[in-house]
Formats: structure tokens, C-alpha cells, sequence
């Protein structure tokens, strides 16, 4: 429908109408649309497949988004509607399975210890604060606290009795932030195999099905 901008659009961090969290909404013309998925700068044909599959397949209404960075495809969305279309997935984004996100924080925690291991305790504090900082960009639900934060560095995530409400493209975009964090502290992406042993802590079933989600995702490569 349209391709835009980053000075073209409004983008607010707005209060779910009937839920407790913030979720990024862009304006346009009047128009309101939710975030759907976000690619990095090298996936631009990966962001421009989704946005012509749901404008020309699908006959959605949806916004590609051009920033320097990264690339977004959003969906477009009334508030009041907001609700009712979380069972939608070109409303919300395809809700994440648990041992996906298991699978993630195990990641995240990984690169956290390979940190704290090689580069010392003041490194990982700053990467803390990076992790966090990326929450409040991205508007990640359920961690908007100090205390959610550390809770995600500290509990195990296969111990946990309830996942943060992260759809996959949180996931998405906590892999690729991660990557670029992570290349940020080390130099180069060599962190990305000694992180990935942590998967092993998963049955082997989630293991491979996360697997084989991470290797047909637009962030795939950066970890394999």
C-alpha cells in the first residue's frame, strides 16, 4: 500500500485498550497501523516480500517503513479494534511459541555469561543496559521494569511458569539486536556458535523446531 519514511510517519508507544501493556503504533494520513515484523538493513528484499505478499496476495492494507537501519511492515489497524484483532496475524504478528522464546532468552543469557567471562563485569553491565534499552525501543511487553529486566538475565528460562507475551516479531528483533550487540563487544560473530550451544538445554524436539524456524527466518543467517 505504501511505502514510507521515517519522516513521513508519527510512531507513539500507546496503552493496549483492554490489556496492561504499550504497544508501537504508526500514524499516517490518518490512518493508524500496528508493527508486524522488522528486518535489518541487509533484508531489504526479505521486507518488501512480506509487504507485496500482504498487499498483492492478501489484499491487506500495510506500510513498508524505510529507515537507515532496518526495514518494518505494518499492518493497518483501527484502536478500537485493536482487541479483537490480537487473533489476527496481520493485526498482532504471529504469536511466538513458549520454547521459542525459551529458546531465545537462552541466547541472550549465553551471550550475557560469554561477556561477563571474557570481558569483565563492567562490560556486561553496559550489555545489560543494551538489552534493556532495546526492550524499551522496540516496546517488548512484560519487561518495562528494572525488575523484569533482571529477572531475564537471572531466572531459567526452562524453569519459568509463564513467558513474557512476545510475539515472533519481538523474537525477530531481539535476534537481530542481539547480533549487533554482541559484534559491538567481541569484534567479529564468533559468539554466535558458543552461544548457540545453550540450545542444548532444550528437548531435542523444541531444539529442532526452533532450529528449523531460526534457519527459515530473516535473522537465520546471522546465527548459523
Amino acid at each position: 500500500m505504501f511505502i514510507l519514511k521515517r519522516q513521513d510517519v508519527d510512531i507513539k508507544n500507546i496503552q493496549h485498550p483492554t490489556k496492561d501493556q504499550k504497544i508501537p503504533v504508526l500514524s499516517y494520513q490518518g490512518q493508524t497501523f500496528r508493527l508486524l515484523s522488522v528486518f535489518n538493513a541487509a533484508q531489504e528484499e526479505e521486507a518488501r516480500a512480506l509487504w507485496r505478499d500482504l498487499t498483492d496476495n492478501r489484499g491487506k492494507a500495510c506500510v513498508l517503513l524505510e529507515e537507515p537501519e532496518r526495514f518494518s511492515v505494518w499492518g493497518k489497524v483501527r484502536l478500537e479494534q485493536l482487541d479483537a484483532a490480537e487473533g489476527s496475524d496481520v493485526a498482532s504478528g504471529s504469536m511466538a511459541a513458549p520454547f521459542f522464546i525459551q529458546a531465545c532468552l537462552l541466547l541472550l543469557q549465553a551471550l550475557y555469561i560469554d561477556i561477563e567471562d571474557l570481558l569483565g563485569d563492567k562490560q556486561a553491565a553496559l550489555f545489560r543496559k543494551d538489552v534493556a534499552d532495546t526492550f524499551v525501543q522496540w516496546h517488548f511487553p512484560q519487561v518495562e521494569s528494572a525488575k523484569s529486566v533482571d529477572a531475564i538475565f537471572t531466572i531459567d528460562p526452562l524453569a519459568m511458569t509463564q513467558m513474557p507475551a512476545w510475539q515472533e516479531h519481538h523474537l525477530q528483533t531481539l535476534l537481530q539486536e542481539l547480533h549487533r550487540i554482541g559484534k559491538s563487544y567481541f569484534g567479529n560473530a564468533n559468539f554466535t556458535e558458543r552461544a548457540m550451544e545453550a540450545l542444548e538445554d532444550l528437548p531435542p524436539n523444541h531444539q529442532q523446531q526452533f532450529s528449523t524456524w531460526l534457519n527459515q527466518s530473516p535473522n537465520g543467517k546471522l546465527w548459523q
